[in-house]
């Protein structure tokens, strides 16, 4: 009988354990999914914060099978499972082996990857057997390590990534791996929620820093830090301490409530609306397009998110100039443009550079799906947030001067 894929147990550098947000990373695929999905968890125990983190992402009509880890009998798995009461038990099926489980949407490895390239990548082959059409599976990996684990599974993110999280919170740091194999259908973009991210540090339950923003202060207090010992005598060393904490707000990334209407389009970013107009841009086919241009502000929200649930067809940049993003000139500074397939035609957003930004973070490859309003990437330091959709199928609801919030203001509607 086929178990769970084995792979090496860590060595002298210590067992690899999975918290909190470790596993809330590794479930997040399925607990984004707001239809009724099938589940498969691999390797699990009682004590797992994988199975925990399942089990509370579950909703009225889902199904979760579970397999034991190595070592940990099935009886025990369900004895735990019935002692989560009789909704979980209705909707948690404990599999004795691997080989026992039916195909799933969600595929989850409960246990870090930690042994050499070829031991992961025949766990990968193995688990992606179970794997529906256009299915994920979710894996984790030290990283920090000398073991061929997490490089390997960099490689298969390239080839079959949906994305890629660090977590860094978590003893050791995991890099965990969302993989999908075969095209998932653009439907199904419309009926997931924003995925969770661990790029954005809590400050409050309304309230993160983005991982840029941490990395930034932490260069601030590290140059102060420097200045204090160099010059101990100086006072120089209050500009870089004191300028942590503003370099670390203006990466603040705060939650949004986003319109459930589906015919609504949200702004991509936060700031002002600099034009409303259609035009011609052949670079995204044929026919007339409506462009909302926003311009961000130094003092804005810099997050960028999607202005539809749609799918990543495309992504490119175009070389430019860095102009004031607020003047007409800026249609030409360098951009990066992600065009994605919805159910109403294509919608493209431009990141545009300006007078100061110079540096475009975008974290939605091809192929990946985009819940309405979720974060894709940011723009440092003031720019241009342009949303392209087709002219004919949406009617615009704001006008040059509005302001808007990324995420929660409705710009425009289907027809």
């Amino acid at each position: 009988m086929t178990q769970s894929p084995a792979v090496r147990t860590p060595g002298p550098s210590g067992p690899v354990r999975v918290g909190e947000r470790a596993a809330r990373t590794l479930v997040a695929e399925f607990a984004r999914r707001n239809d009724p999905k099938a589940g498969l968890l691999v390797g699990a125990t009682p004590e797992s914060a994988v199975l925990s983190a399942a089990i509370d992402a579950l909703l009225p009509g889902d199904r979760l099978t579970v397999v034991p880890a190595e070592g940990c009998s099935a009886a025990t798995l369900r004895e735990h499972v019935t002692a989560q009461g009789r909704w979980v038990a209705d909707r948690v099926r404990v599999a004795d082996t691997l080989a026992a489980t039916d195909a799933a949407e969600v595929v989850i490895a409960a246990e870090p990857f930690t042994g050499t390239a070829d031991e992961v990548r025949s766990a990968v082959d193995e688990l992606a057997k179970y794997l529906a059409e256009g299915a994920v599976l979710s894996v984790a990996a030290p990283v920090f390590r000398t073991e061929g684990a997490d490089a390997e599974l960099d490689r298969q993110g390239l080839l079959h990534g949906v994305r890629t999280d660090l977590v860094l919170r978590n003893s050791p740091p995991v890099r965990v791996h969302h993989l999908r194999f075969t095209p998932a259908p653009v439907a199904l973009a419309a009926r997931l929620s924003p995925a969770y991210r661990p790029s954005s540090v809590p400050l409050t339950r309304s309230m993160h820093i983005d991982s840029n923003g941490v990395a930034a202060a932490g260069i601030s207090l590290g140059l102060a830090a420097l200045a204090r010992v160099a010059r101990p005598k100086s006072k120089l060393w209050l500009l870089p301490a004191l300028a942590a904490a503003p370099v670390a707000a203006f990466f603040r990334d705060p939650e949004r409530d986003v319109p459930e209407d589906p015919a609504a389009v949200v702004a991509a970013a936060d700031g002002q609306v600099l034009s409303v107009q259609r035009l011609h841009d052949e670079r995204f086919g044929e026919g007339e397009w409506l462009r909302v241009a926003v311009f961000l502000s130094v003092l804005d929200v810099h997050v960028n998110r999607s202005p539809v649930a749609g799918k990543v067809v495309d992504y490119f940049v175009a070389d430019g100039g860095f102009v004031n993003a607020m003047k007409p000139d800026a249609e030409h500074n360098v951009a990066a443009y992600t065009v994605l397939d919805t159910d109403h035609g294509t919608v493209v957003v431009a990141q545009r550079t300006g007078l100061i930004a110079r540096r475009i973070v975008q974290r939605a490859p091809v192929g990946a799906l985009l819940a309405k309003g979720e974060r894709f990437g940011l723009i440092r330091f003031g720019s241009r947030t342009d949303v392209y959709l087709p002219a004919d199928a949406a009617e615009p609801l704001v006008g040059p001067g509005d302001k808007v919030v990324g995420g929660s203001t409705v710009i425009a509607r289907w027809r």
